[in-house]
């Protein structure tokens, strides 16, 4: 009888040891996972705060006067009053073939 006891208990104690080793590796993946969520959150709301960043910049640039006029010529094509403005063609020396 001794020795049942002996094979029982070690029987139990495996178990239990493997219970919480399955346990343990369960939730290390479970956290590993998390923390490449979070990671991955992290990633996007840097990318987020870099181009709030660049927006407000914007936005204060088109607030000045140089900035409304840089927007004006490049986008409206507009100019001031006895402004002289230069269009510049780019013409390649050979023809596009068609093929």
């Amino acid at each position: 009888m001794p020795k049942l006891r002996w094979v029982l208990f070690w029987s139990g104690a495996s178990l239990v040891v493997a219970i919480l080793a399955t346990a343990f590796v369960l939730e290390t993946r479970k956290v590993d996972r998390l923390a490449a969520l979070v990671d991955k959150r992290m990633d996007e709301l840097v990318a987020l705060s870099r181009n709030n960043q660049e927006m407000e910049h914007k936005i204060r640039y088109y607030a000045t006067d140089e900035g409304l006029a840089r927007l004006a010529r490049e986008e409206f094509n507009l100019f001031f009053p006895n402004e002289v403005v230069y269009r510049i063609e780019v013409v390649p020396e050979k023809p596009l073939r068609r093929k």
